[in-house]
């Protein structure tokens, strides 16, 4: 019970457990991540089964939507799995390595906040494919329904309702990730008995990056030119690179 509490690290003899050991698990669990996040299943996908590059249609973001409006409903499918299953994948390894519980909270260790940061740095710059990934936005999500079910039961409901109305999808993206680290704070932080500044922090840079990564779509909605969320089906991959065509994950 010990080691599924407080994770591999706990074995290392107490008078072991310096500032440099823990260093180095919280490396190994950032790294790991980090290339699990890399592996990217939308140009994996695209490649494999449809024998071209998704970044080169669309958009030219390798996520969920791009292939949703590149090569239809199954393809999309199969990119969001993929991306769900690798970040649960880095986040459970980081809580073997780091424990399930971090101090009185019922919230995951820190070792597992680092590790959904650096598997969405992956998934955004992945090292496997010249740096140029997705957006960050599926794995954001998936890491925080891994880490609080509560918030992300908030996030994905705001999200919903703004996608609804707007038909934005980038929209929802960048409002829900702003709100994030203030829901993370009232359902999680608060209600451990103060600011847990290693959890706030890292909300507060995985919002940095969705709305950074979402740069382009704030111009095109300021000037009325970005394209809303379609769900009809692509029969194969018509549309040319274009700057024009929003995208999220």
């Amino acid at each position: 019970m010990n080691i599924l509490q407080h994770g591999l690290v706990s074995l290392v003899p107490p008078s072991a457990q310096n500032i440099f050991v823990l260093i180095l698990f919280y490396l190994a669990a950032a790294v790991i991540a980090y290339l699990l996040g890399s592996i990217n299943s939308a140009i994996i996908i695209s490649k494999i089964f449809y024998g071209g590059d998704v970044r080169k249609f669309g958009s030219g973001n390798a996520g969920t939507t791009n292939m949703l409006r590149t090569y239809g409903k199954g393809a999309a499918v199969f990119t969001l799995l993929g991306d769900i299953v690798k970040t649960v994948l880095a986040i459970f390894i980081a809580a073997i390595i780091g424990g399930f519980s971090y101090v009185s909270t019922y919230s995951f260790s820190p070792f597992c906040y680092i590790a959904g940061l650096t598997c969405i740095l992956g998934h955004i710059y992945p090292v496997y494919y010249g740096f140029k990934g997705g957006k960050g936005v599926l794995c954001t999500a998936t890491a925080i329904a891994m880490l609080s079910i509560k918030v992300f039961a908030v996030v994905f409901v705001v999200f919903v309702i703004i996608v609804a109305i707007t038909k934005y999808v980038s929209l929802g993206s960048c409002i829900t990730a702003m709100m994030y680290p203030f829901i993370l704070a009232r359902f999680v932080i608060f209600r451990a008995g103060g600011i847990s500044l290693p959890q706030l922090s890292i909300a507060l840079i995985e919002m940095l990056l969705v709305v950074w990564c979402h740069r382009k779509n704030i111009m095109r909605l300021i000037n009325g030119e970005e394209s809303k969320i379609s769900f009809k089906s692509k029969k194969k991959a018509e549309e040319p690179l274009t700057d024009s065509a929003e995208d999220e994950q």
